[in-house]
């Protein structure tokens, strides 16, 4: 009786780590998208001299994703080794870049952030709110 009271506990023991199992942050949309987000305004505003950031919200935007992660129970550490990640940082260039070369954001010619940072604002998205006209 006494060892399948022990094989029970450890049976639900491991099940409830299972189920509150978080997963990677990269795979919590809220969190990697927002950031993914704000790395296209910041690759916009710096390839368009018509274009600036709102660097304050820019700022706030990312404290808010640091405290939505702790909300959902992510500590200190898992969230700056995950921002701090070189190959985090890589995956989100590289959909940054395929994002803004999608949108015909060409590197070296700053018509094509332009257009595309006007199209963000007046579509007041993620994106366009941390942008504004010079």
């Amino acid at each position: 009786m006494r060892a399948m009271t022990m094989t029970m506990a450890l049976i639900l023991s491991l099940s409830a780590g299972a189920i509150s199992a978080k997963p990677h942050l990269r795979d919590v949309p809220e969190v990697d998208g927002t950031l993914l987000a704000v790395g296209i305004a910041d690759e916009i505003r710096k390839n368009c001299p018509a274009i600036s950031a709102r660097m304050v919200k820019a700022l706030g935007v990312v404290r808010a994703v640091g405290a939505r992660a702790r909300a959902l129970g992510y500590s200190d550490a898992e969230i700056d080794a995950y921002r701090k990640s070189d190959t985090e940082k890589a995956r989100l260039r590289a959909q940054r870049d395929a994002y803004l070369a999608e949108a015909g954001a060409t590197p070296g010619a700053s018509d094509g952030y332009c257009r595309l940072g006007r199209e963000e604002i007046e579509k007041g998205g993620q994106v366009g709110a941390l942008l504004r006209m010079n």
